[in-house]
This record gives C-alpha cells, structure tokens and sequence, in this order.
C-alpha cells in the first residue's frame, strides 16, 4: 500500500468514524443517566435519514442548485433529520421507558423493552416508506473540494467531517458547560442525590434522550448522503456505533468520539487490506482486544466521572 492509498484510506475511515461517534455518543448519554443499553437508538439514527429525505422532498430541491441553494438544502436536511431523530427519542423515553422507572422494573426488562422497541420501529418505517431504498434528493454537486497530500476530499465527504466535528464539540460543550451537562453528570453520577438536591429527574432523562436524538438523527441524514436510506439501514452502523462507546468506555462522551473515530479508521483499513467481506471483522478484533487488557473501555466508565 502506497502513502498515497494511506492517506485515502485514512480520509474515508475518519469520514465514518465521524458518523460512529455522533451515532455513539446517543448510546453513551443514556446508559450516562440510566443505565441502559438502548439498542432502539439505532432506528432513532434512522428516522434521522428519512426525516432529511421528507424535508427535502417536500420543496423539491432545484435541478442544478447555486452555492447559496445548497447550503440551504443542507441545513433543511439536518433540520429534518434532528427534529423527526429527536422526536423518536422523545417518544421513546416517554412512552416505553418513563412507565418502567416508576416501576422500578429490571434491569432486563428496560433491555426486552428496547429490542422490541427497536424491532416495532423499523417494521412501521417500513410499511410507511417502502421496503426499498430511498435516494437522498440531489442538494449539490458532489465534486472534489481540495486534495491533502494527493488525496482529493469531496464536498460530501467534508460535509460529514465538519458537521461531525461541529456535533461532538457542541455535545461536550453542553455536557461538561452547561446547567443540562450539570444535570446529566450528577443523575450520572448518583440520581438519588442529585433528586435530592433538586435535581428533576425526569427532566434530565427526557432531555438527554432528546439531545441523543438530535445527534443520532443528524447522523442518519449525513449517512443518507452518502449512501440511500432504508428502513434497515440503522442495524450495522448501530451496532458498530454501540461497539465505538463500549471501546472507547461506554458512558464517557469523549470515549464515545475516540472509539468511533477509532473504529472508523480501522474499518476502513480492514477493507483496504482484505476485502469489504472483512468489514466489520477488524473493528470488533480491536475491541475485544482493548476490552481484554481494559475491561471499562479506553477512557472508563460514566458521564458523571469525566467532569
């Protein structure tokens, strides 16, 4: 492998470690607060893309849009994708998760709930949108932007990048500097005391969820534009998102950015090196050699401590 092919393997495996760690850091807030494992954030990343396919759809982007037009319909779809991203979460925290705390149910019946959460969510999507995949309505013309060291950077791949990295800074920003991040690290760190002290418990979890779902729902709509959106297409990048926070230690947001930049890049290599059939392969080889020599993960355990 040349350094040429390096660099182009790097770009594209920090462009999907970018969608990881967005993705990541919605399963990291809430088992932060709850501890729960809530593996229905996956189909919250896929409303995401369908809610920046409606957006757009319903002004009928222009055929060959100026500069100014696309900005526009980016922002359209990101709007799109967080809203219908977070009104899911919100739903689901109120709906099926909400009556189990206040009935102090098990542990494992907050995880049967999740999985059949998720299930009923991505079987209603696709009754609702088909069975098939989606396009993403046309916003720009996807053309190289500029080249790093020979390797040329694509208007949707730098699209992905900078909105990434805008999200992870915003979300760390919110948690470790705002009164929310306060409220979050203290029900993290022990709800009792943080009820206690005034803290309003449902607030905070609804919240959070709601915060997990405006990031998973972004990333569902930059994911769409790069690929098509499917009523499916939440499972694999779900589970290697839910992989990244466990690697990087579930419950710590900046764990959850590093195991998902860490994955991305080494998916990338894998299938540079031995085929996209050994996609997922390498990525979950690393994690379980961290987890074996690191069992909390790369940066420990939960929200609460990372203040």
């Amino acid at each position: 492998m040349s350094l040429s092919d390096i660099w182009d393997v790097l770009v594209l495996g920090l462009v999907l470690g970018s969608l990881y760690a967005v993705i990541a850091i919605g399963y990291t807030l809430v088992y932060g607060v709850l501890q729960l494992l809530n593996f229905a954030h996956s189909e919250v990343f896929m409303a995401g893309g369908f809610g920046g396919v409606i957006a757009l759809t319903l002004i009928e982007p222009a055929v060959d849009p100026s500069g100014l037009q696309s900005a526009l319909y980016v922002l359209l779809g990101i709007l799109g994708g967080a809203i219908l991203g977070g009104l899911v979460a919100f739903g689901l925290e109120k709906a099926a998760y909400r009556p189990l705390r206040r009935r102090n149910a098990p542990r494992l019946v907050f995880l049967i709930t999740a999985i059949g959460a998720s299930f009923f969510l991505y079987n209603l999507a696709g009754k609702m949108f088909g069975r098939y995949p989606l396009p993403m309505p046309t916003m720009y013309e996807n053309r190289q932007v500029f080249e790093i060291f020979g390797t040329s950077v694509s208007v949707t791949q730098l699209l992905i990048l900078v909105a990434g990295l805008l999200m992870l800074v915003t979300v760390d920003f919110v948690v470790n500097r705002t009164k929310l991040g306060s409220g979050i690290r203290a029900v993290a760190q022990d709800p009792e005391v943080a009820s206690l002290m005034g803290v309003d418990i449902d607030k905070v979890v609804s919240r959070t969820f709601v915060l997990g779902g405006l990031m998973g729902g972004v990333a569902g709509f930059l994911f769409g534009t790069n690929l098509q959106v499917e009523y499916t297409m939440g499972f694999l990048p779900g589970i290697t998102a839910f992989a990244a926070a466990v690697l990087g230690g579930i419950g710590n947001v900046r764990g959850a950015m590093l195991g998902g930049l860490t994955l991305g890049v080494v998916e990338s290599f894998t299938v540079e090196l031995w085929g996209d059939g050994w996609r997922y392969v390498g990525a979950f080889v690393v994690l379980v050699l961290v987890l074996m020599f690191r069992p909390t993960g790369i940066l420990g355990e939960r929200v609460g401590r990372t203040a």
